[in-house]
């Protein structure tokens, strides 16, 4: 079997096809519930935030068998949590100090196109300067990584590592240790989506409180 066939073939999809597919979807969702819309107008309370990769393949809400309103979501190359990304940021704090979500999530994904990038010596324009906190997980973890001699395996664990890095990313925030701080109910996970199996691989990282943190990233109490 050639390579071309494995990918999925959407030359269907157009602008019009997507127009369609919407008009679609509210009438087989009225169908079914007259009132969907009309609850869904009148707010939200997700429990979850899920800060995964912006690829394609992997949806949140499908890959969780979850509906609309249930999971917030942000999305970026290679699911990063980095303390200069204003827009990140400012989707946690909606997301814990307005909503009160109870469960961050960092979902990566095996297979990775930006994990893949960054263990090469390429550049790729602007993404360069993203995938430069990628290349610092491999630099903090080169011994591991370059004793695993398969490229795709060796991927993929960078592609593992790189969740942990950023679960940790993620309770070194003012945002979330303030929350901790507050006896609020919170807790940071992380995960690793399979393409080919689609099942999730929980990386046993969860956290809820600051103190696995290395002292001089704990703030006050």
């Amino acid at each position: 079997m050639c390579a071309k066939t494995l990918i999925h073939d959407t030359s269907h999809i157009t602008y019009e096809s997507l127009l369609e597919g919407n008009r679609q979807f509210v009438a087989d969702t009225l169908q079914q519930d007259p009132d969907y819309f009309t609850t869904l107008a009148n707010g939200q309370k997700p429990p979850v935030l899920w800060i995964g990769c912006a690829d394609s393949r992997v949806p949140a809400n499908q890959i969780t068998h979850t509906n609309p309103g249930e999971i917030f979501v942000h999305r970026n190359i290679a699911n990063m949590v980095i303390h200069t990304d204003m827009n990140m940021l400012s989707v946690l704090d909606y997301a814990v100090n307005v909503l009160k979500v109870k469960h961050v999530i960092v979902t990566g994904h095996y297979g990775c196109g930006g994990v893949i990038a960054s263990m090469s010596n390429k550049q790729f324009g602007l993404i360069d300067n993203w995938l430069r906190h990628i290349k610092d997980v491999y630099r903090v973890h080169a011994a591991e990584l370059n004793a695993i001699e398969d490229e795709t395996e060796r991927a993929n664990r960078l592609v593992e590592l790189n969740v942990i890095e950023n679960v940790s990313n993620l309770c070194k925030t003012s945002i979330v240790q303030n929350a901790w701080k507050n006896g609020q109910e919170l807790k940071v996970h992380g995960w690793v989506y399979s393409l080919s199996t689609g099942l999730i691989n929980d990386m046993k990282v969860s956290a809820d409180n600051n103190s696995k943190l290395d002292e001089v990233f704990r703030f006050e109490k």
